[in-house]
């Protein structure tokens, strides 16, 4: 890294709540959650130089494009910033973090907002998924699907059986971990869900499928939500931590990234990996890159927060992080070295699964989530100790990727 990049801060809202029917608007959301922000990293909006919105399908959910003017509209004081959107699906706050940190590394500005957001919880079910069928290849990949990502995510498990081999019991786990941690987390949309014995497992009434290989419980939230970070300069960081009584050394910074794009459609990515160990070799690329940017290993990571919109997706993550071997990510589960305590937790958050996934807000949640780990600040979800956190972000079947470290 050139130039370190300080994470000040941000603020996450209930992923429990169903802004519609409060009669709430996307604006309102994300006021709340920058207002939120501001307040617990001791910012004024003044101190803020530009802007960053990660979103997905505003204008599909919601009718509503043209997002920085709508952040301006909510906050006064940010009228007169450049503001800009960004769009790649799951990864869309992932791609605005990107964009703040250029900004920063280049000097243009000293500080950035960074705001994930997403509304989604105001349409009927088969509608969202319509929508959310749009990070697919339109019309030249499940044609007649009803549920496109959980036939997508259900094709992934057939190809790790077919590759590797594959037991429902070890999906089964991830969901049940990922529930457990989300009833640690007080802004989690599943904390008070309780689950029968034998949810978790091939059970047909109590963990219906819903397509393919996919079950009910092993798939992510549909979810309202916005998160926010606050990003630095070393410079302004400096004077930052004077003002507040910090030190400066205990202030999470984002020590590497990675950031890779493969083809938009699942089947080509299937072919080029062919003949390789691993399913999607630029994902675990994109990890490299951070872990090689961070200049640290696998070793030196205290917890994970990946991106589980699917079960199958965090067990493909296990190994493209090189926990296992390709192919034996069971091992890492059934060692319980990815749970709380064990010997490096994935998704203390709750993940996708557990806390929600707003689409456009997850990376900048799953960065949110890598600061407060970094600074001690993740309460009843704290990993003891954790000093370095990496994330996993990925829009469409792996499509467009992210990874980032995080770490004092």
């Amino acid at each position: 890294m050139t130039n370190d990049v300080f994470i000040l801060g941000g603020a996450q809202t209930d992923f429990a709540r169903n802004w519609s029917r409060q009669g709430l608007e996307i604006g309102d959301m994300m006021e709340e959650v920058v207002r939120d922000g501001l307040a617990s990293s001791q910012l004024d909006a003044a101190d803020i130089q530009s802007a960053h919105i990660g979103n997905f399908v505003g204008e599909l959910f919601c009718g509503q494009g043209m997002l920085g003017g709508v952040l301006a509209q909510k906050i006064p004081e940010f009228r007169g910033l450049p503001i800009s959107r960004h769009e790649a699906a799951c990864a869309s706050g992932s791609m605005a973090i990107l964009a703040a940190m250029a900004d920063i590394e280049s000097g243009r500005y000293q500080t950035a907002c960074v705001v994930g957001v997403e509304y989604m919880r105001n349409v009927p079910g088969d509608k969202g998924a319509e929508y959310l069928g749009s990070a697919a290849y339109t019309g030249h990949e499940g044609q007649g699907v009803t549920f496109m990502w959980p036939h997508m995510f259900s094709e992934l498990t057939l190809e790790y059986e077919k590759r590797y081999g594959i037991d429902y019991q070890h999906l089964g786990e991830i969901a049940r971990i990922n529930y457990d941690n989300a009833k640690l987390n007080p802004n989690s949309q599943s904390r008070a869900w309780e689950f029968a014995e034998g949810a978790f497992t091939e059970n047909d009434e109590l963990n219906p499928v819903i397509s393919g290989r996919v079950r009910r419980n092993d798939c992510g939230q549909i979810t309202d939500g916005a998160a926010v970070v606050f990003l630095a300069s070393k410079e302004f960081a400096e004077t930052y931590a004077v003002k507040n009584g910090l030190d400066i050394n205990a202030i999470p910074r984002i020590k590497g990234w990675g950031h890779t794009t493969a083809g938009i459609a699942y089947s080509d990515k299937i072919l080029a990996s062919e003949n390789q160990e691993l399913v999607f070799p630029h994902v675990n690329q994109a990890i490299k890159q951070a872990f090689i940017r961070a200049n640290v290993n696998l070793e030196q990571i205290d917890a994970i927060e990946t991106h589980d919109c699917f079960a199958m997706t965090e067990y493909m993550a296990i190994d493209h992080f090189g926990i296992t071997k390709p192919g034996e990510s069971w091992k890492a589960i059934e060692a319980g070295d990815i749970a709380m305590g064990g010997k490096l937790p994935i998704n203390p958050s709750g993940g996708l699964i557990g806390l929600g996934h707003p689409v456009g807000a997850t990376g900048v949640r799953m960065m949110l989530d890598a600061y407060k780990q970094a600074s001690q600040q993740a309460d009843s979800y704290q990993v003891h100790g954790a000093k370095n956190i990496a994330t996993l972000n990925i829009g469409g079947s792996a499509t467009t990727t992210a990874s980032f470290v995080v770490g004092v």
